[in-house]
């Protein structure tokens, strides 16, 4: 078993990244799928069984990152509108 990231971020699309993917049917700036499973295929499955609008193949066209479920390691971690204190 694995778990499956996959992260899009369009906050600063334009139309000059008109070929870029669009991983979702909803307007969105950021988009996060963590998934479960055996393998990508299964992953990629799931979210589609799940009918909210993820867009497979623009999915299979983005990294992917691939974590094995036996060790330790952060999934995903992030500070958002952080403002730095003198």
């Amino acid at each position: 078993m694995k778990i499956f990231f996959w992260r899009h971020n369009k906050t600063y699309h334009s139309h000059s990244m008109i070929d870029e993917p669009c991983v979702s049917n909803e307007f969105y700036l950021d988009a996060v799928a963590i998934v479960a499973a055996e393998n990508k295929e299964e992953a990629l499955a799931l979210l589609a069984a799940e009918k909210k609008g993820w867009r497979i193949e623009d999915l299979r066209a983005l990294p992917c990152k691939e974590l094995p479920m036996n060790k330790a390691e952060i999934i995903f971690s992030e500070l958002r509108g952080s403002i730095r204190h003198l």
